[in-house]
């Protein structure tokens, strides 16, 4: 979660929102996607921290199955990352904020309770929970 807690800070600096993401292989404790928020600087909706730490790491290994993988994340992700997390089978999902407003995990759709859900990873919310959602707080803050 340390890594994905400096990505977030990396976003915050490149004046993104702070959310970072990091997939680890489970079997090795290899990383081998990592990212944080770039949908300004790329101009691109879809470019949460999530959906870039999935590729990078579908990438390295050389397949859309990152079955042998877990994913932190500083914040629950919305309802597009949650499907994408799913698509890709990733093993375990560990977040730190939860996200009453945009979550699509604990909150709002609740990607994974639904049947036609594809793969449910286990979920572990609440992971530097204080950290991150500090990080998220002062931003804000700091846009008003």
């Amino acid at each position: 979660m340390e890594v994905a807690l400096q990505s977030a800070e990396l976003s915050a600096k490149r004046k993104e929102v702070p959310v970072g993401a990091v997939v680890v292989d489970s079997k090795t404790g290899r990383i081998v996607g990592k990212a944080g928020n770039q949908m300004i600087s790329r101009s691109d909706p879809t470019a949460h921290a999530e959906m870039l730490a999935i590729k990078a790491a579908a990438n390295m290994i050389g397949s859309q199955r990152l079955v042998d993988c877990d994913i932190y994340v500083t914040l629950e992700p919305c309802p597009m990352c949650a499907a994408a997390i799913s698509h890709a089978r990733i093993r375990r999902l560990y977040f730190g904020a939860f996200d009453p407003k945009g979550g699509g995990v604990e909150f709002g759709p609740r990607i994974y309770d639904h049947d036609t859900c594809h793969h449910k990873p286990e979920v572990y919310g609440g992971i530097g929970e204080a950290q991150s959602a500090r990080l998220l707080k002062d931003f804000f803050a700091n846009k008003r």
